[in-house]
């Protein structure tokens, strides 16, 4: 676990400068600086959570109900076919939405793939339901 501010937690204080293109009181949107596609936007929310497991389902909400906003005008402004999210949290321990402009001929990968060896998703599907 990080301690001290994240980098993100630098960004919403204007520590540390980024190309915003959205923000209101509760979210900020920022060009990612490694970014995957032309356009590539990370979407954070300004109240810091490690995961998004640990966000009040309100916040959630809200949080997916932006990044639909930003999609819709990120498919306007670039003319991208869709736009991929990601939530990985991994990077920077701060919950946070990457919204990926692609395109249908892009030749970018979707997502690392690993297929279940035989007899194993049943084993996976047995612990999950257990909990559920």
């Amino acid at each position: 676990m990080q301690t001290g501010k994240t980098i993100f937690k630098k960004i919403i204080d204007g520590e540390i400068p980024c190309t915003k293109i959205y923000e209101d009181e509760n979210y900020l949107a920022f060009l990612d600086i490694q970014p995957v596609s032309r356009g590539h936007v990370l979407l954070i929310p300004k109240k810091e959570y490690l995961w998004i497991q640990d966000m009040p389902d309100n916040e959630i909400a809200d949080i997916f109900i932006k990044a639909k906003f930003l999609i819709q005008k990120i498919k306007e402004a670039l003319g991208c076919d869709y736009v991929q999210l990601g939530i990985v949290g991994k990077d920077v321990p701060h919950v946070h939405i990457h919204l990926i402009p692609r395109y249908f001929n892009d030749n970018l990968p979707q997502s690392p793939q690993k297929p279940y060896e035989p007899g194993e998703a049943e084993k996976v599907a047995e612990e999950l339901r257990s909990v559920l």
